[in-house]
């Protein structure tokens, strides 16, 4: 089994990263655990003051958990992957039951900011892209996906994007053992991820 750690900032291409890995291997063999699901649960939280959480900074996750999922993936272990509502801002009572695979993805802004999931890790890739960029993808996601207006969209990258991503983020970069640059479109790289994967693995036979 390999564990991979994919992190990069908001817009910088990750999920297509991840989707170009999963389609280029054996169907079935690739197991994706969103770091989005493993935000806290702000039940607790007033719901006028939900809209104040600072969903970029590492506090805002439950790292233990998915740590201790990963592990438990790792030993052969099948786990009930939480999922969360950015509506509601809160954990929802369904799980996700996930069987151990040949390939483990934690994918997420942050997925190489905490060390206990680090050290779980066989490979940590960070997907980079240019600022402008980003914050075309951010914009153009946010307005036709969850129906912000571009201004809305804008002021959330100065106030907490931003600041997040250089304080946070950025600084990922360190602990990458492959950096993806232009993000999805950078086919070369992706082809060297995912060369690495077959080389160290066994698939089962047809």
């Amino acid at each position: 089994m390999l564990i991979i750690g994919i992190a990069g900032g908001t817009g910088s291409g990750k999920t297509t990263v991840v989707r170009k890995i999963v389609e280029s291997l054996p169907a079935g063999e690739v197991v994706l655990l969103p770091l989005d699901s493993y935000y806290k649960d702000s039940s607790h939280v007033p719901v006028e003051e939900r809209q104040n959480i600072n969903f970029d900074h590492p506090d805002a996750f439950e790292w233990p958990l998915l740590a201790k999922h990963v592990t438990m993936l790792k030993h052969g272990e099948a786990i009930e992957q939480p999922t969360y509502s950015y509506l509601t801002c809160t954990r929802l009572k369904e799980t996700i039951h996930i069987e151990p695979r040949n390939v483990v993805i934690v994918e997420g802004i942050l997925a190489l900011s905490n060390k206990k999931l680090r050290d779980i890790m066989d490979i940590k890739v960070f997907v980079d892209a240019d600022p402008d960029e980003r914050l075309i993808r951010v914009i153009q996601r946010d307005v036709i996906e969850r129906g912000r207006t571009a201004e809305a969209v804008m002021n959330r990258y100065t106030q907490v994007l931003k600041p997040m991503h250089q304080q946070f983020i950025e600084p990922c970069k360190r602990f990458a053992d492959l950096i993806v640059p232009e993000g999805g479109s950078n086919q070369v790289a992706i082809n060297i991820l995912t060369m690495y994967i077959t080389k160290h693995l066994t698939w089962p036979e047809e």
